[in-house]
């Protein structure tokens, strides 16, 4: 192999995984983890669900123990990178250092969108990115009476359902008219919608913030665009993120929604490759260049440009997967349903148990299940291969994914 250094720009799930997939593959070169956070790589997706409720601790989050990188020959680097020199295959370091690379990969993640209104400055004000957020937030829960959520997406929904939980009164602001509209199916939003609700938590859609009011520093009250105003010891929100693309961007790569990669995550550059929440990758199934915001996603990607490093190169094909925990709910989402014109809905014994069918144009594209783990794990076989279930078949009285699944190997 002609590549005998590696350098990976980010040390989240997307970073430190190539590291270790390259380790995996028999790659004996040099390689260097950068990232900008104090301590060991760790796990985002607890931090605003298990973490907050302390349920789990931060050795828990780990990605790695610290002996790995020990053992594996990872260098783990607390720093950034500041500047992509392309023609001598160098990075600058925030630092003041500087690294040669044989190739770099860029797994820079993204950062929150943030709130553009006045008073977002204030104490107590806060978005769920990054364990510092999730240290800063976890132990004003215990003293908080009144908190707003500013977006009903998977993590302003996490942290109600956690909040509610320790007997906050949370009031939700979403401007659009469904809780996680992006994300999933119209039956899956209301079903989410009656579980909040039955545990106290105030949905209000089509609504937004114009400021929040502080008192001493502190916030202590938010102004809705229709001109109400709401107590708030705490405003929390989750208003979607930008990708990381300044460092690309000032390097000459190609960037739209995210650093621009083919097939088989390269950019322009074939030296760099871009992974993970910052990449912008052609997807068949949905036949454009999307991005992608979650763990398999990561993943997925990384192991596939360590492959491609050790000479086993193929196209980024991998079926996307989601997932969110919400108290005793758990939606667990397989496929992409953008563009999906029908549904058929598939009820379990339970109150909150439930399969959605998505199809487009009469072709299975997503299946989404609340707290039916079975049912996810067919629809991942099923949508792995070629599915031809039509929704008159779903929507036959008795039908089962597992049975279809079994009649149809």
């Amino acid at each position: 192999m002609s590549v005998e250094s590696v350098v990976i720009a980010g040390a989240g799930q997307a970073g430190l995984q190539v590291a270790a997939s390259l380790r995996q593959e028999g790659f004996q070169g040099a390689i260097t983890l950068i990232g900008d956070e104090p301590g060991l790589p760790y796990q985002r997706p607890p931090l605003s669900k298990a973490y907050l409720l302390g349920k789990i601790g931060l050795a828990n989050m780990h990605f790695r123990p610290a002996s790995f990188f020990e053992e594996q020959r990872v260098t783990l680097l607390h720093d950034s990178v500041q500047a992509i020199d392309r023609t001598n295959r160098r990075v600058t370091l925030a630092s003041g250092g500087a690294l040669d690379y044989g190739h770099l990969v860029l797994a820079v993640g993204a950062h929150n969108r943030l709130l553009p209104v006045p008073g977002a400055e204030l104490d107590g004000v806060f978005g769920v990115k990054t364990l510092a957020d999730a240290d800063a937030l976890a132990p004003r829960l215990a003293h908080v009476k009144n908190a707003v959520v500013v977006g009903a997406g998977f993590i302003g929904l996490e942290f109600a359902a956690v909040a509610s939980a320790l007997g906050v009164h949370v009031h939700v602001l979403e401007l659009g008219d469904r809780p996680m509209a992006r994300a999933v199916s119209k039956e899956m939003s209301d079903a989410f919608s009656a579980a909040h609700q039955s545990w106290g938590v105030h949905l209000d859609f089509r609504q937004g913030l114009t400021r929040i009011d502080g008192d001493n520093g502190r916030v202590c009250a938010v102004e809705t665009t229709d001109g109400r105003r709401l107590p708030a010891d705490l405003v929390v929100f989750g208003i979607g993120v930008i990708p990381n693309v300044k460092l690309a961007v000032e390097a000459g790569l190609d960037v739209d929604n995210g650093i621009k990669v083919d097939a088989n995550l390269l950019t322009q550059d074939p030296a760099i490759s871009a992974i993970g929440d910052v990449a912008s990758f052609p997807s068949h199934f949905v036949e454009r260049h999307i991005r992608l915001e979650s763990v398999q996603n990561a993943m997925d990607q990384a192991r596939t440009v360590a492959a491609r490093l050790m000479g086993k190169t193929a196209p980024y094909a991998a079926l996307p997967w989601f997932w969110t925990d919400q108290r005793d709910l758990k939606l667990q989402i397989v496929g992409l349903n953008d563009g999906y014109d029908d549904t058929v809905v598939l009820r379990g014994k339970a109150a909150y148990q439930m399969t959605v069918l998505c199809f487009r144009r009469g072709q299975l594209v997503a299946v989404e299940t609340l707290n039916r783990p079975a049912d996810h794990m067919v629809a991942r076989k099923l949508l792995g291969r070629s599915c031809q279930l039509t929704p008159r078949e779903a929507g036959a009285e008795g039908f089962e994914l597992k049975a279809y699944e079994l009649a149809t190997r």
